[in-house]
């Protein structure tokens, strides 16, 4: 993002930076020396350079774009390997757990939970060396089958590199999630990823057939089905396991025929909480819009959807069959009994409002970025609920955290709330926060807003994460979250399948 555009933004806050942190070159990192030497068999496809290491130190949440923009990269692997085959994948998993060093499968590197970046196994020091595992060699769709429309796909594919290839095909995964750019198939599946679908799709799991997996212990391949009772799911076993488990090498997934029709538009409502009642309305509907997508009175401001006086309900629908015309018309009627105001001449053009929040939708991370070049604290959280406890759960947040904010950065901060995707029995809100940092304070003062926010989350009972993992961010809210036989029987899938403890040490459990 320029650096003007970095300046325009900060007067939105008072007590920011001037200028914008410079990005630092990565021939100006201190890199610590490298302690692990690669055998010889796998040094085609590893790399201990500083670009390569230094890449691959972090992901994408906001503590690493700080410590990153401070050129901090003490927590660099040691190497990084780019396997091209699974046979090459496999010979570095076995020389890892004989070497003790910790493997970190990367995807793509958009974690936002400290999903990618080594902190110590169950004892810091525990592993001789770190090693950052990247597939993104491995990504190509291997094979379609057209009759029963699912596809074998590498796990290293980008998004964008996994839709060129189907698109001749005439078919589309439709998993589209804010990450889509620099993303994975497998990291995908690995975090239980949301995606484009508001309704109905909302996660990969939706669109896994089976599953292939790498693992210490050896090569997990589930039969490809439509539908099993037989026990157990063993793709739900590696589902949202965070490469603590295996490293998934590749996945068929089913597919879909590229939507022709769409139609959307956009409703305001006066008051938010008529709004979310208009929102549960349509998930319970059973219309399945492909959008549905709430912003309160800020988040509809911020994005150029509103004028900060109404909220906004984003609706949209597309079918590859036939006009979904009727089908937002419904929804503009449910939406209308509650009070809410279509933008005039809703169908199959997008309005302004929708193209407005089209467009913040993508830019958010960049936007983020640079106010974060500003010295601003930016967090994000999202979490689940169910419809019966939405309403208290949103006051809570913006009370608690609110305060929270108060306290810590010293001002009040920007706090807005949307929902990303919403179902029959409840919504998954999405709150940021945006607040003034002190300069070399900026990291400690994110963790607080972190712990005030998670608290909140757990006071209220509602989960931890919806679609962002549990990464290392996470794993103290979430130890409190899941029952403890749930998590004495990972314990037990984690010392069977990894049984030196190298897969992504301190995730999960």
């Amino acid at each position: 993002m320029p650096d003007g555009e970095c300046v325009a933004m900060a007067a939105m806050l008072p007590g920011l930076a001037d200028e914008p942190l410079p990005v630092p070159d990565v021939a100006d990192l201190d890199l610590p020396p490298s302690t692990v030497d690669v055998p010889a068999t796998l040094s085609p496809f590893c790399s201990t350079g500083p670009e390569h290491r230094a890449g691959h130190t972090y992901g994408k949440a906001y503590r690493d774009v700080v410590r990153a923009l401070r050129g901090d990269v003490r927590a660099a692997p040691d190497v990084v390997a780019l396997p091209r085959t699974e046979a090459e994948l496999v010979s570095v998993v076995d020389w890892a757990g004989s070497a003790n060093v910790a493997v970190i499968p990367y995807g793509g590197g958009s974690s936002v939970v400290g999903g990618v970046e080594y902190r110590g196994g169950d004892h810091s020091g525990d592993h001789r060396g770190v090693l950052s595992l990247d597939l993104t060699r491995m990504d190509r769709v291997l094979e379609i089958d057209e009759v029963s429309r699912a596809a074998r796909i590498q796990a290293g594919a980008l998004g964008p590199v996994l839709e060129d290839q189907l698109r001749p095909h005439g078919l589309t995964l439709r998993h589209f999630p804010q990450s889509f750019e620099f993303s994975t198939l497998g990291g995908w599946l690995a975090t239980r990823a949301g995606g484009h679908y508001a309704t109905l799709y909302t996660h990969i799991d939706d669109l896994v057939e089976s599953l292939r997996v790498v693992t210490p212990a050896g090569v997990s391949e589930s039969f490809r089905l439509p539908g099993s009772g037989a026990g157990p799911s063993p793709d739900r076993l590696f589902l949202g396991s965070e490469g603590i488990l295996g490293v998934i090498t590749e996945a068929w997934m089913r597919v879909q025929d590229r939507p022709s029709h769409k139609a959307s538009t956009s409703v305001s409502f006066s008051s938010f909480d008529a709004a979310v009642e208009a929102t549960r309305a349509v998930a319970q509907s059973g219309l399945h819009p492909a959008n549905c997508r709430l912003l309160d009175q800020g988040e509809a401001m911020f994005s150029g959807a509103g004028d900060g006086r109404n909220s906004v309900l984003v609706l949209g629908f597309e079918s590859s069959i036939g006009p979904v015309d009727d089908r937002l018309a419904l929804a503009v009627d449910i939406a209308g009994q509650h009070g809410g105001t279509a933008r005039a001449g809703s169908g199959s053009g997008s309005g302004d409002a929708v193209e407005a929040w089209r467009s913040a939708f993508l830019r958010m991370p960049y936007l983020r970025d640079g106010l974060a070049r500003m010295g601003a604290i930016v967090e994000t959280f999202e979490t689940a609920t169910t419809w019966d406890r939405i309403g208290a759960l949103i006051t809570a947040v913006r009370t608690e955290v609110g305060a929270a904010v108060r306290e810590i950065c010293g001002a009040d901060g920007v706090l807005n709330c949307r929902f990303t995707h919403v179902y029959p029995d409840g919504a998954a809100p999405y709150f940021t926060v945006i607040a003034p940092g002190r300069p070399g304070a900026e990291l400690s003062m994110w963790d607080e807003i972190k712990a005030a926010a998670s608290e909140t989350l757990l006071k209220h009972r509602a989960t931890v994460t919806h679609h962002h993992a549990v990464g290392r961010d996470h794993r103290p809210t979430y130890d409190r979250q899941r029952p403890e036989p749930f998590a004495a029987a990972l314990r037990a899938a984690k010392n069977a399948l990894d049984p030196n403890g190298i897969l992504n040490p301190g995730v999960l459990i």
